[in-house]
């Protein structure tokens, strides 16, 4: 019944070190002096316990506490406390291994809107816990290779397929079809859900965007006004890990956000990167996570979000130096995106200079497709067929890519083929606000000639009403609005003309999610249906181009054929597009693995569909399991890139 106790194989170990060795007097279990029973089975070698760094019991480890919202604590048994105030519709801040979580009755719809609003997160979903697998199985779909992989150390957040008439309530996951489900993963989390009847909601405590907390004096400040109590402990959470994410797709586990459970754990790299290193590789500004490669291995950082936040940027910074020391790690060059205004690149070429180090520009997309070559241990004279579909990088030519056919190698690669590229009216403002990416398109193909044929359709009407002069002036004079061959961009376009989130979105691919979420039943009975393309070529590049699915999404908006289905088959005519273009030209150039990354390829219809496509046509097709195919895996591609120019001097 002690809720911090701990596991020797899976208890806490990056959320309490301070320095290495990894020994009790360098962790936050140094001010807890052992009673005689845990002294005992800690100096015992023939003990389970020998030298558990973090052993504790009743009498002598961290205790529990329970605090209502003023700060004050209650007397009583903490965690039943804590239970008590969700089932009366209370939100509870918990501290647990890696952070704060906030917490509420999962079934109970007024008090997950209530903490939506008090988060101010409106719509991003909210993770799940579950007491156990087969309550989860009232709720989702559960496959034997999902329960392994919900029971299993790591204990990830896993998207699951929900149930319909499923109970949670609707705030929990808007527009989505599936819910994100995890199981106790600590002593503390398992004896809570057994005071509680039914599921929780349980999400980073902090307002949206930010970090969560870590400490106790932290959270009641910054969380007073959102939690209506706190579910304490007095052992310090030195290092802040968030959850992992996790999906099934084409029959893989696919990492979405890589952190608790999961990092630092290293990867082994393919035979002949022993020679490389050490190298340094600052990641991306979204997802942020950095790599340390050295001796054949790279460690990855633990996923620390979006690093134009400026709090998220200081935990950047903290965890850099913390695993400079932990890794004993000087390294010999570091590596970076090419966007100069990125903040970790900004970081890099600094820490660069300071230390008069080399800097290795790493292209975004090469670097996607060289983090998947090496979690799959391609050689390292290995040739692939790269397909990198995301949102935005900053490409080679000055201009901004997301839908790329490269020939790639670790080293270098050739640009054979992309998305068209079209403007984005307002630049960034074209990520917020996804109506200008569908008139950008609209426009690309003849804006009055769609408005005269389509008239009667809701995306016409909605994109009337709309200050289209002024995007007119913008994409004529070309201010604020560069091509971008984004793949992010043209599923924010067809969402909006759908009626998903056109105005505007909150969080990032929340236009995309709904369109995959709404095309999703009707994904089976269309696959007869995809929309068509037209393949063109211009300077060399073979392009992809929008205008038939245009005209024919369009008309079937017209014709009042089902939203679902118009999503289905867009699905089905991008899959088809992608799955053809990467085909011939792998067969033209004579590869046969064809290597997929980019933040898009989180689409589980997309990647399934571009799996299954590709394998019908004899190709070996690989696709980011153990990495985020999002940015979090991107340091590692950055990585191995450097250290293949450095091993041949290029």
């Amino acid at each position: 019944g002690y809720a911090l106790t701990n596991c020797t194989h899976c208890g806490p170990h990056l959320s309490i070190i301070r320095a290495i060795p990894y020994d009790r007097a360098n962790t936050s279990m140094a001010e807890f002096r052992m009673c005689p029973a845990c002294r005992a089975e800690y100096d015992n070698p023939a003990d389970r316990r020998f030298h558990a760094q973090p052993n504790a019991c009743p009498v002598c480890g961290p205790q529990l506490s329970f605090e209502d919202g003023n700060g004050q604590t209650i007397a009583g048994e903490a965690l039943q406390l804590a239970a008590d105030k969700i089932q009366a519709g209370g939100i509870v801040a918990v501290k647990g291994i890696g952070g704060f979580h906030l917490a509420c009755d999962a079934l109970n719809e007024a008090a997950v809107a209530e903490l939506r609003g008090r988060k101010r997160r409106y719509h991003k979903p909210f993770a799940l816990m579950a007491g156990d697998s087969a309550q989860i199985r009232r709720y989702a779909q559960l496959s034997a290779a999902e329960e392994q992989l919900l029971e299993s150390s790591a204990a990830p957040v896993l998207l699951l397929d929900a149930r319909a008439d499923h109970g949670i309530a609707e705030s929990v996951a808007p527009d989505q079809g599936r819910l994100g489900f995890m199981l106790p993963y600590t002593p503390l989390h398992q004896l809570f859900m057994r005071q509680l009847a039914g599921p929780i909601v349980l999400t980073s405590a902090n307002i949206s965007d930010e970090p969560q907390c870590t400490g106790n004096d932290e959270a009641k400040a910054r969380l007073a006004g959102i939690a209506d109590g706190f579910l304490l402990h007095d052992r310090e959470i030195i290092n802040r890990l968030d959850d992992s994410v996790v999906q099934m797709a084409a029959d893989r586990p696919r990492m979405i956000r890589r952190a608790r459970g999961y990092a630092p754990t290293a990867i082994q790299l393919p035979k002949g990167f022993e020679r490389a290193g050490p190298i340094l590789a600052m990641g991306g500004e979204l997802k942020g996570s950095f790599c340390l490669l050295a001796e054949g291995k790279a460690v990855l950082s633990q996923h620390m979000g979006d690093l134009e936040h400026a709090a998220a940027l200081r935990d950047y910074r903290k965890n850099l130096d913390l695993y400079r020391q932990l890794f004993d790690f000087a390294p010999g060059c570091i590596a970076v995106d090419l966007h100069p205004d990125y903040a970790p690149t900004v970081l890099g070429r600094a820490l660069a200079a300071e230390k008069q180090l080399a800097v290795v520009g790493v292209q975004h997309h090469h670097a996607h497709i060289a983090a998947c070559m090496a979690e799959h241990h391609l050689p390292i004279d290995s040739q692939v067929l790269g397909v990198a579909l995301d949102g935005l990088g900053f490409g080679e030519d000055g201009t901004i890519w997301g839908g790329e056919f490269l020939l790639a190698g670790y080293k270098d690669f050739q640009r054979l083929g992309s998305l068209a590229a079209i403007p984005m009216p307002g630049g960034a403002q074209a990520i917020r606000e996804p109506w200008r990416n569908a008139y950008a398109q609209l426009q690309a193909i003849g804006w009055p000639e769609i408005r005269r044929r389509f008239a009667d359709t809701g995306i016409i009407r909605l994109l009337e009403r709309k200050p289209l002069a002024m995007i007119d002036n913008m994409l004529a004079r070309g201010l604020n609005s560069l091509p971008a061959s984004s793949a992010g961009r043209l599923f924010d376009a067809v969402a909006a003309s759908l009626g998903l989130h056109a105005d505007s979105v909150s969080h990032e691919g929340q236009a995309a999610m709904a369109l995959e979420a709404l095309a999703g039943p009707a994904f089976i009975e269309e696959r007869d249906y995809g929309y068509p393309v037209e393949i063109s070529s211009h300077n060399g590049l073979a392009i992809i181009g929008w205008q038939p699915l245009w005209l024919a999404l369009l008309h079937d908006l017209q014709s009042g054929v089902e939203r679902a289905a118009i999503a289905a088959r867009f699905h089905h005519g991008l899959i088809a597009a992608i799955s053809g273009l990467a085909a011939g030209l792998a067969e033209e150039h004579g590869i046969r693995h064809i290597v997929l990354g980019g933040g898009s390829f989180q689409n589980r219809l997309l990647l399934e569909g571009v799996i299954e496509t590709l394998a019908g046509r004899s190709l070996q097709v690989l696709a980011p399991e153990r990495l985020p195919a999002n940015d979090g895996g991107l340091c590692l591609g950055q990585a191995v890139v450097a250290a293949a120019q450095r091993l041949t001097g290029a």
